[in-house]
């Protein structure tokens, strides 16, 4: 009797330990199971990286960068001057306007702006008014995109004469070095800016040059 006794006791303390075994391993999978979802769910690895920088240069810069711009400009000079151009061996005050576009076509290493640049420029040489158009290729610094306001830049390009003086060359090499205050996007995406330097030429297949101090005003368009 007693060793039945016995046995049963021994029968139940077996089957209360096995429950609370089973229980205490359903726990331990539960917790493990929650810390899995966790650290599933946390937003670690190199796809979520992935997704961050590619948002990051998604994004656009706060003051509203853009690839291109277009200005528009028409000015006049503050002094010039002819060396043997026409007949005069030295003419002062011939440069009379000049109306232009500039396109931003690019930049380099974030750095400077390449531009090509469109001047229809205006003179009174002896009798005649000569009139050009100036193809510059420049760069200037820094980039437009740092929208710093103010900028210098130089280039340097051909010029084709539509009308020019008797005798004289009907191409020249112009050059100009400028600097300027510009405002992007002022109201939308129009801007506004002046500029002020020197345009300056010489004549190819005849004598003669050309210096002067000029500056412009007008209206910048990025897209």
């Amino acid at each position: 009797m007693k060793f039945y006794k016995v046995l049963a006791c021994f029968g139940l303390g077996l089957i209360i330990a096995s429950s609370a075994h089973a229980k205490r391993i359903e726990i331990q999978n539960n917790e493990t199971k929650e810390e899995v979802e966790e650290e599933t769910s946390a937003p670690t690895g190199r796809g979520e990286a992935t997704k961050y920088f590619s948002k990051s240069r998604r994004s656009p810069a706060a003051a509203g960068s853009r690839d291109h711009y277009l200005g528009i400009h028409v000015g006049g000079f503050m002094s010039s001057e002819s060396y043997v151009w026409g007949r005069e061996e030295k003419a002062e005050d011939i440069g009379k306007m000049n109306i232009g576009v500039t396109y931003r076509m690019g930049e380099w290493i974030n750095a400077a702006d390449f531009l090509l640049r469109g001047d229809f420029i205006s003179y009174e040489v002896d009798e005649a008014k000569p009139l050009k158009l100036s193809v510059i290729f420049a760069a200037a610094f820094p980039d437009s995109n740092s929208r710093f306001p103010l900028y210098f830049g130089a280039g340097v390009g051909p010029g084709i004469f539509f009308k020019q003086a008797k005798n004289e060359s009907p191409v020249s090499l112009d050059y100009q070095l400028f600097g300027g205050l510009r405002f992007f996007d002022v109201i939308e995406s129009v801007g506004f800016f002046g500029e002020a330097g020197l345009k300056n030429h010489f004549n190819l297949l005849s004598d003669g040059q050309f210096n002067s101090v000029f500056y412009s005003v007008g209206a910048l368009f990025t897209f």
